[in-house]
């Protein structure tokens, strides 16, 4: 059954029915698709912990230290993004995170998520100025983050193009074709990620839709539509 929601415009405007929850066996297969993607990483940075701990002083601090150190840290930092994602996920699907609508800058967003993603060739953006979203700030960073470091996988250049399509902000992110089902959840079995970034579009999906938006894929790219802001910051003016 569909809801009436008030946009920022002042419009009410027709919310279609929540997503229907996954079944019992495909919440099942996710969760041991999280689960192994957890514990490779989790397993190869004790084992490197463990050798240095071994290793004598002097060894540690050589070539092979710098190497099982550096090892270690990978894998830590792949199973921090997995866990954030994951608990990402969760919340969401739980309903639990406080939103907080407010005019947020394109601009200022798009330099936010640029910031956390360090990508090879960069990022082009081509946002028209004074553009503004209405939603709140943590879900349109993690949204625009996930994308960011999807699309720039491979080293690729990224492009993000902004632009207002009547009540709503639109924009494109351009970069590694998106591959065939690139916004379902994974499940057991499915393709692994090495930098921790498998659950990365699944999150974004959700945090898309909690901010009051969509992720879809359209012709290679990923498509985000977000709620206008009818009054724009003057911070956003760039």
């Amino acid at each position: 059954m569909s809801e009436r929601a008030d946009s920022p415009d002042g419009v009410a405007r027709e919310r279609g029915p929540e997503p229907a929850e996954p079944g019992p066996s495909r919440r099942a297969s996710y969760l041991a698709f999280v689960a192994h993607e957890v514990r490779n990483p989790l397993s190869t940075a004790l084992w490197s912990a463990e050798l240095l701990a071994r290793m004598a002083p002097e060894e540690r601090a050589g070539a092979r230290g710098e190497k099982l150190v550096a090892m270690c840290l990978r894998s830590v930092d792949r199973v921090r993004r997995l866990v954030e994602d994951h608990f990402l996920v969760e919340r969401l699907d739980a309903r639990g995170i406080p939103l907080r609508p407010e005019p947020l800058p394109l601009a200022d967003l798009v330099d936010a998520a640029v910031a956390r993603v360090p990508l090879r060739a960069g990022v082009e953006t081509d946002l028209e100025p004074g553009l503004a979203a209405h939603a709140d700030r943590m879900l349109c960073e993690r949204t625009l983050e996930c994308l960011l470091a999807v699309a720039g996988a491979s080293g690729a250049p990224v492009r993000v193009l902004g632009r207002r399509e009547g009540a709503r902000v639109a924009l494109r992110v351009k970069g590694d074709a998106p591959r065939e089902g690139a916004l379902e959840d994974p499940q057991r079995g499915s393709p692994s990620d090495a930098r921790g970034r498998s659950l990365a579009l699944p999150a974004a999906r959700r945090a898309a839709v909690a901010a009051g938006g969509a992720l879809s894929v359209e012709e290679g790219e990923y498509a985000l539509v977000l709620p206008l802001a009818v009054r724009p910051p003057a911070s956003g003016d760039r």
